[in-house]
Formats: C-alpha cells, structure tokens, sequence
C-alpha cells in the first residue's frame, strides 16, 4: 500500500462500537471502503452513519458472529462480491472473561473467550488468505489487535491472557506464511484504551501485580485508530509486526 489508498478495501471485525469503531471511521477517511462486521445489525448501522456523515468513503454492513465458520465464510463472500479483493483486515473483535482466579472460571466463560479472541481472528486469516493469494494484484495486509496482557499478565485475567498470546503466535505465522504471497501481518499490542468495554478499569482503582489497587487512565481510541491507519499505510515490503501503544502513566512497566 502507499499513501494513495485509491479503492483500497478495508475489513473491521468488531466494528460496531470503540476501538473498531475508531478504527473504521480513520481507515473511511483516509479513503478505503470499509466494511463493518459483528454480531449487533444496529450498532453497526450506527458505525456506518458515522463514516457517512462524515464524508467518508463507503461502507457495508454484514453482519457476523466470527466464532461460526459459515458465517465467516459468507462474510468473505460478500466481501470478494461488492469489491473483488480484500487490502486490509483488522482482527480486532474480542472479549474478556469475569475477574477470577484460574481455578473459579467457569468453563463456558472460557470457551467464550478461547472462541471470540482465537477461534474468530483465526477463521478470519484463513478466509483472507484464500482471497488475497487469488486477487490481482496479489497480497494485503493484516492487522491484528493484541494486547500488553500478552506481554505481562493483569492479576487474575487467566482467560484474557492466554488468549492475546495466542494472537502473538497467530501474528508470527500469518507473518511467516504469508511472505511468498505478499500478505505481511502485523499486531497491535494496546494498554487500556477509554471504551465502554475497559470502563471497569478506569471508573475505579484496579488490582495490579503487586497487590495494590490503582487507578489507570484510558487511551482515546483516535490515538489506535492513528496507529492503525499508519501501519495499514505502508507498502507490503514494509511491516511493523508489533507495536505497543499505551497510556504513558500506565502501570505495565515493572509489571511482568
């Protein structure tokens, strides 16, 4: 890719509100047509208003559940039918597990986890894989979203933690195997970024490593969605396979 993104097609999973949201709506700015995925029509018809009334590029709405491998199936379908090719696909849908020791997780609390943040970015790299070896020009780019758990673990976010790990070894493959077909793939490992879905870290002192509890701040999404948009701008002979953003004052440092 170069900085003229042109008819660049961009993929988003987890589009529908925070960091994919934020995300989708910088990738429609700078010029790519996105597509938004995930499991809730009316928030992704919500993100799909943003871009438009923004003067985004264009976007569609396909809604999926990415831990079901017809669904993903279908999704790629669309997607090689309205635009004939994939640029760009941001593994980013995930979720977390209740705040627990190992040994009180219920085991479909861990299949949830295991299912969203592996099984789903995984179903999705295959589906890119099969699109972007057969398009013309050949190759894209992959991006997933990580996580500084996967770096140094958060007391008792055994689930979560193993999960982002995974990502990093999927990061590595996908990077690997995707060299002789142009496909380069990287990851974004991030702090804690102002969502709805980490405001039970920042709306109250946290457990951290050491025992005590603390209160962290969030990242703005913009600032993802920033790195993002430079990752997915360099052209494929160029890779940023990780790269950690965080809140500067955030506790990671010393943690693990």
């Amino acid at each position: 890719m170069s900085d003229d993104v042109g008819d660049r097609i961009a993929l988003v999973t987890g589009a529908g509100s925070g960091i994919g949201r934020a995300v989708a709506h910088a990738l429609a700015g700078a010029g790519y047509a996105v597509v938004l995925a995930g499991r809730r029509r009316d928030a992704l018809e919500q993100t799909s208003a943003l871009l438009q009334n923004d003067g985004g590029h264009g976007s569609l709405v396909v809604p999926t559940d990415i831990r079901e491998p017809r669904e993903v199936k279908t999704l790629f379908e669309k997607v090689e039918a309205e635009f004939g090719r994939l640029d760009l696909l941001f593994n980013n849908a995930g979720i977390g597990a209740p705040v627990l020791p190992v040994e009180d997780v219920a085991y479909e609390d861990w299949r949830r986890v295991l299912d969203t943040n592996v099984t789903g970015p995984y179903l999705c790299t295959q589906q890119a894989f099969r699109l972007m070896k057969k398009q013309n020009p050949r190759g894209g780019r992959i991006i997933n979203n990580g996580s500084v758990s996967s770096q140094a673990p958060r007391p008792l976010f055994g689930p979560y933690t193993i999960s982002k790990h995974a990502i990093t070894g999927l990061t590595k493959s996908t990077a690997l195997d995707g060299r002789p077909f142009d496909i380069a793939c990287g990851q974004i490992d991030l702090g804690v970024v102002a969502t709805e879905a980490a405001s039970w870290i920042t709306a109250a002192p946290s457990l951290q490593a050491n025992g005590a509890a603390a209160s962290e701040a969030g990242l703005d999404p913009r600032h993802v969605a920033d790195a993002v948009l430079y990752m997915a701008g360099l052209p494929l002979e160029a890779n940023v396979l990780f790269m950690t953003v965080m809140p500067t004052k955030m506790p990671l440092v010393g943690r693990g």
